[in-house]
């Protein structure tokens, strides 16, 4: 679908499609464990976050020098393109490449690189989010910002993803108050796996001011019309429910509720290498499993941008939304 959306949740490591993969092992000396890349696709078959997780890791092997992240990232805003999204926040995962020996620097100046002519190239506006993988220590994310500290010009925001059940938001606090200190703005995954009080502690201990995911809200009912009232917005990624199996099928997943319940709610791909599709293809999935009708899609539009962060440039805002209101669907 070509409605000109923002897309708010894509961790750009989950966009390495397998003809990518192959071509940078081979071109880094790298040997996958799969003969094909059909082999490789049909690996991209999950039941839960960690056998995905599990890949996920393995692959980003291929990725080492500045110009794998940045045809990594190149590749993914082509594709956005293609699929109607104007604006991009996205996610990376620092300690994934320094854990295996690729310094910090290639890897946010790899994806500058391309991030930086995007608008020239594929005419989307971009943003990059630092997320700390939730799973390692508190120290280890201290350290991971400190080491980007000469790279924040090319940075807007902090997250927090990877596994969540058993890595509360709070366990963060010190790295999400440092972050503050150097005018970060500050979003975390909550609410996918774990529970709804995770949610609660992303708002209340880090100062969050978007949920990514947040699916699971919907058992909380107080939590609801407390993210109703403060229009926090929830970078939901219906395929990827689907595929990690957050939800059994598209037609079970409850996007139609939350924006009858007044959730400001928007729709993104998260990995769409691996979870069967990018972002006009996740607009695409809801509107046929769920019945969405014009303006519920233009309204998950329209929040996608206001939701941006595009504080800094009001102007591009005006410009998006206005697309969006004068879309017409087929």
């Amino acid at each position: 679908m070509h409605l000109p959306k923002a897309e708010l949740h894509l961790h750009i490591e989950g966009t390495l499609e397998p003809e990518l993969a192959f071509a940078l092992a081979e071109r880094n000396g790298v040997t996958l464990p799969y003969a094909s890349t059909e082999e490789l696709r049909a690996a991209y078959e999950f039941d839960e976050l960690q056998s995905f997780l599990d890949l996920y890791y393995a692959l980003m092997a291929v990725l080492r020098t500045e110009e794998d992240f940045a045809e990594l990232a190149d590749a993914y805003l082509a594709r956005a393109a293609a699929q109607g999204v104007r604006h991009a926040e996205i996610f990376f995962d620092p300690q994934a490449h320094t854990a295996r020996g690729v310094p910090i620097g290639t890897v946010i100046e790899g994806l500058g690189r391309a991030l930086e002519r995007s608008e020239e190239s594929h005419g989307v506006s971009t943003r990059l989010i630092l997320c700390f993988l939730r799973d390692l220590s508190a120290e280890s994310a201290l350290g991971t910002l400190d080491a980007a500290r000469p790279y924040l010009h090319r940075i807007s925001a902090v997250g927090l993803d990877s596994a969540e059940v058993g890595h509360p938001p709070a366990k963060f606090r010190e790295v999400y108050e440092a972050a503050t200190a150097l005018g970060l703005r500050k979003v975390a995954h909550a609410g996918e796996e774990g529970p709804p009080e995770y949610i609660r502690e992303a708002l209340d201990v880090l100062g969050v001011e978007r949920i990514d995911h947040g699916l699971r809200c919907m058992e909380d009912p107080e939590l609801v019309a407390r993210l109703v009232a403060d229009r926090v917005p929830l970078t939901l990624c219906p395929l990827s429910n689907v595929r990690l199996r957050t939800v059994d099928r598209l037609a079970d997943h409850p996007l139609p509720a939350m924006l009858a319940a007044g959730l400001h709610c928007t729709v993104n791909s998260d990995d769409p290498a691996y979870f069967g599709g990018y972002a006009g293809d996740n607009f695409d999935a809801v509107r046929e499993a769920l019945a969405l009708g014009p303006e519920q899609l233009r309204t998950l539009a329209r929040n996608s941008f206001e939701a941006a962060f595009l504080d800094d440039d009001e102007e591009r805002r005006a410009r998006y939304l206005a697309e969006v209101e004068a879309y017409t669907f087929d």
